[in-house]
């Protein structure tokens, strides 16, 4: 997800698209849902709110500060990976599992908190780790890594062209200690009409956090295990907030939705491929102008959604 200078702490407990996630649940309950990415609370809420005892939710979050969002509700908590979804839900059950919901992207608590590094517009230590997991921190990315795999990550997760110039930038100043001095050494490196087109250290921020959290790699592991994870006729909800994340979604439940993949002058299949999903959303689904108003993370915002097919 994009970082936002513009959102608030109030967008940490408000969930985006809650209303269309619980009406795509509706059908699988009662049942197990699995929200997979807990931070606030706010989707877990939503359907403890609209379907009561007929919902057991698991909450998951590799950040042990968003699962004291769970207290007092009727959740069971799991601090994990969604990478590794699979093995944390049937850590707390052995039940069918009916729907499952993906939030992905770094939430506006940890973009708030300085100490946590995400922000290039606060001073931080340069760590940008979404959980304790997190085998990488943003220092040794922006301190040790050469020139060459700093533009790499800043072209193919930040979608920056400038991304070689940056990368020389930071190199040439190191050692770099905080987040304020990233930010400045960025924006002193880039044109003056790039400073001028919105915070011009957004991109490289968003793609060291990215690699620092394996985020795109995660995505891919969760999305595809929860679509394993789901009982038949069950549903995997995914919303995304920036192109790299919502291609993976689009491109797994594509993949998953495809059947007989034989030339079309084949007479008989010989492939025996059947479609595992139904898309229930052929074009994602945004947020509406009066949500956006309301909560501007849900600004770019995108949903897809898929059920899975009975064998």
């Amino acid at each position: 997800m994009d970082q936002d200078p513009d959102r608030d702490e109030a967008d940490y407990h408000r969930p985006v698209l809650a209303e269309v996630v619980v009406e795509l649940m509706a059908p699988v309950i009662p049942g197990v849902v699995v929200d997979a990415t807990f931070g606030g609370g706010g989707h877990t809420r939503r359907l403890l709110d609209e379907f009561g005892d007929d919902v057991t939710v698991i909450a998951l979050d590799r950040d042990p500060e968003a699962l004291a969002n769970a207290r007092g509700l009727r959740v069971s908590v799991v601090e994990a990976n969604f990478a590794d979804i699979g093995a944390a839900v049937g850590s707390v059950t052995d039940e069918a599992v009916s729907g499952v919901l993906f939030d992905f992207g770094v939430s506006s608590h940890q973009l708030d908190e300085a100490g946590r590094g995400f922000s290039y517009r606060q001073e931080g230590p340069l760590d940008m780790r979404m959980g304790p997991d997190a085998g990488l921190t943003a220092d040794v990315i922006v301190n040790e890594w050469s020139a060459a795999d700093i533009a790499r990550i800043i072209r193919d997760y930040g979608e920056d062209p400038l991304a070689r110039r940056i990368a020389n930038a930071i190199v040439a100043a190191r050692p770099i200690d905080s987040t304020a001095t990233l930010s400045t050494v960025i924006a002193d490196a880039m044109p003056a009409a790039r400073r001028r087109a919105g915070h011009p250290a957004r991109r490289t921020f968003q793609a060291i956090r990215i690699a620092v959290n394996e985020e795109l790699e995660a995505v891919a592991s969760g999305v595809s295990q929860a679509v394993d994870l789901v009982r038949p006729e069950g549903r995997v909800v995914a919303i995304s907030y920036h192109s790299l994340e919502d291609r993976i979604v689009k491109q797994e439940f594509a993949a998953r939705a495809r059947g007989c993949t034989c030339p079309p002058d084949l007479p008989v299949c010989g492939c025996g491929n059947s479609a595992e999903v139904r898309l229930l959303t052929r074009k994602p689904i945004r947020a509406g102008v009066e949500e956006i108003e309301m909560n501007n993370r849900a600004r770019s915002a995108v949903l897809r959604a898929v059920e899975k097919v009975a064998s």
